[in-house]
C-alpha cells in the first residue's frame, strides 16, 4: 500500500510538522468544530495529528493529511471508532476555506477505494451528530445509506449532550463495487 494517494485535484499524504499549525487553527475554529463536543487546544490538536501519523505508518491506511494545490486542507481517510474496533469509518475534517468544492467527497471516495480494494474491508461506515447536514450530504454522495434503526447515542458524549445522538451510514463493498465509483480518483460531485 502506498502512503501517498492522488485524486484528480487532491493529494492525500502522511503528516508533516508543517501541518501542525494550520491543523491547530482548524481545530480551534468553532464553526469547523460545531458538531464536536468542543474545539481542541494546540496540545490536543498536535496529539491527534501524531496519532493519525502513527496509525498511518503502522497500518498503511488511516487518516491522511489532505492537500489542495500545495496547501494543507485537513484530513480524510479511514479510522476505527474508539468505542467499536470492529468498525472502520470514513471521515473528514476540512477548514472552512475548503468547504463547498467537493474535496471531502473526492478524498473520501479515494479512501473508500483503499478500504475496499487494498485493505479488503467488507463494509465501511460513517457517522455524525444528527444536526450535521453537511457531512450527511457527503455520506449520501458517497453512496452510503442510513437505516434509522442504526442511529445511536455516541458513547464519547455524556448523557444529555445535544450532540450525543448520532446517525450511522453504511456502505457494503458489493454495493460500492457496482456503483461505478470504484476507479482510482473516483467520481465525485462538488455539489
Amino acid at each position: 500500500m502506498t502512503l501517498e494517494l492522488r485524486t484528480a485535484r487532491l493529494l492525500m499524504r502522511p503528516w508533516r510538522d508543517a501541518d501542525l499549525e494550520p491543523f491547530a487553527a482548524m481545530n480551534a475554529d468553532p464553526e469547523v468544530m460545531e458538531h464536536f463536543p468542543s474545539t481542541l487546544t494546540r496540545a490536543q490538536s498536535d496529539a491527534l495529528a501524531d496519532r493519525c501519523e502513527q496509525w498511518l505508518q503502522e497500518h498503511g491506511w488511516g487518516l491522511w493529511a489532505l492537500e489542495v494545490e500545495g496547501r494543507f486542507a485537513g484530513f480524510t481517510g479511514l479510522a476505527r471508532p474508539s468505542w467499536d474496533a470492529s468498525m472502520v469509518e470514513v471521515g473528514w475534517r476540512l477548514p472552512r476555506w475548503a468547504w463547498g468544492y467537493g474535496y471531502a467527497t473526492e478524498a473520501a471516495d479515494e479512501a473508500l477505494r483503499v478500504g475496499f480494494e487494498e485493505v479488503g474491508l467488507a463494509e465501511i461506515v460513517s457517522f455524525t451528530a444528527v444536526p450535521n447536514a453537511r457531512s450527511r450530504a457527503v455520506m449520501r454522495r458517497l453512496g452510503m445509506t442510513r437505516d434509522p434503526a442504526d442511529d445511536f447515542d455516541n458513547p464519547n458524549r455524556v448523557e444529555g449532550h445535544p450532540l450525543r445522538r448520532s446517525v450511522l451510514y453504511r456502505l457494503p463493498r458489493d454495493r460500492w463495487a457496482t456503483s461505478g465509483r470504484s476507479a482510482p480518483g473516483g467520481t465525485y460531485s462538488p455539489t
